[in-house]
C-alpha cells in the first residue's frame, strides 16, 4: 500500500514540512511492517506472563490494588474530594490511563538495548520495536478496562453516551506515549542513565496530574499552567466522560491533541535521525 506521500507528485513533497512528511513515513512504515509488529507485541505480551499463575489478570490486579490503597489512604483517612463520587471509581478512571503511560514508558526506554541482536544483525525500521512496547502496554490497558463497569455498577454510578469520548482520549494518549518513547528510546542508546531518570520523572510527573485528586483542587490562579501538562485534561477528559456525563474540556483537550502529536513528530524526527548509530553504539 503507498503513502499518503507516495502519491503526491515530487513537487508537492518538497513543500510538505518534514515534520508531517515523517509522520507520512511512520505511517507507512506501521502498515508494511505490521505483522512483525504484532508479532513483537504478541512476545512482549507472553514473555511477561509466561509462568505466571494468574497471567493477563495481572493486568487489572496492578491497577485495582493501587486504587484499594489510595481508596483507604486518600478516601478515608485524608480525606481527598472525588468530584461527588465514590473514590474507588474516581482514582481508577485515573488510575488506568497513568498506568497505561507508565508502564508504556518504562517499556519504551529499554526496548532498543534490549533487542540489541535484532537491531544490530537485521534490517528494518527500529521504530517498531516501541511500537510493539506500546501496543502491548494498551492490550493491559483494554483487559484492565473491562473491570471499570463493574465497579460502576457496585457503587451504581450510571455509564452516559459521553463514553463514546474513550476512543478519542485514548487516541490522543497513545500518541502522546509513543512520541515520548521514541525520545526516550532513541536518548537511551546514547546515555544508560535514563533507565534510572524514566522512573523518577514518571514518579514526579504522577503528583503534578491529576490522579489522585481532582483537578478542581488545583489554585484557579495555577490551573492554566498545570493544565499545560498534556496529561491533566487527558485524565480530566476521561473522569468527566465516564463518570461525569459530560464531554470533555475541548479547549484544553484540543491544546493536549496539539502537544501530544508535536511531541510525536519531534520524537519520530528524532529517532530516525539518530537511527544510523543505533547499531554502532548498542
Amino acid at each position: 500500500m503507498e503513502s499518503i506521500a507516495q502519491v503526491l507528485p515530487e513537487k508537492s513533497r518538497r513543500h510538505l514540512p518534514r515534520c508531517l512528511y515523517g509522520g507520512f513515513s511512520a505511517a507507512r512504515d506501521l502498515l508494511r511492517w505490521r505483522e512483525l509488529l504484532s508479532v513483537l507485541a504478541g512476545r512482549d505480551l507472553r514473555v511477561r506472563y509466561k509462568q505466571s499463575l494468574l497471567g493477563a489478570a495481572w493486568a487489572i490486579l496492578q491497577p485495582a490494588s493501587m486504587t484499594f490503597v489510595f481508596t483507604i489512604v486518600f478516601g478515608h483517612f485524608v480525606r481527598v474530594p472525588s468530584e461527588g463520587k465514590p473514590y474507588a471509581v474516581f482514582s481508577y478512571a485515573a488510575m488506568l490511563p497513568w498506568s497505561f503511560l507508565s508502564a508504556a514508558l518504562s517499556a519504551s526506554v529499554g526496548s532498543l538495548v534490549a533487542n540489541s541482536s535484532l537491531v544490530t544483525k537485521v534490517r528494518f525500521p527500529r521504530e517498531v520495536l516501541v511500537f510493539a512496547g506500546v501496543g502491548a502496554c494498551g492490550v493491559d490497558f483494554l483487559i484492565a478496562f473491562c473491570l471499570f463497569p463493574i465497579l460502576l455498577l457496585i457503587w451504581q454510578v450510571p455509564l452516559g453516551f459521553t463514553m463514546l469520548w474513550f476512543p478519542v482520549l485514548a487516541i490522543i494518549q497513545v500518541i502522546l506515549i509513543t512520541g515520548l518513547g521514541l525520545l526516550i528510546a532513541a536518548a537511551n542508546v546514547f546515555y544508560r542513565d535514563l533507565r534510572f531518570l524514566v522512573p523518577l520523572g514518571l514518579q514526579l510527573w504522577f503528583f503534578a496530574s491529576p490522579v489522585i485528586y481532582p483537578l478542581a483542587a488545583v489554585p484557579e490562579r495555577l490551573r492554566g499552567l498545570y493544565l499545560l501538562n498534556p496529561v491533566a485534561p487527558l485524565l480530566d477528559g476521561y473522569r468527566q466522560a465516564l463518570l461525569h456525563g459530560h464531554a470533555p474540556q475541548l479547549p484544553w483537550l484540543g491544546i493536549a491533541a496539539i502537544t501530544s502529536s508535536a511531541i510525536f513528530l519531534v520524537g519520530y524526527w528524532a529517532f530516525k535521525r539518530l537511527e544510523p548509530a543505533f547499531a554502532d553504539v548498542i
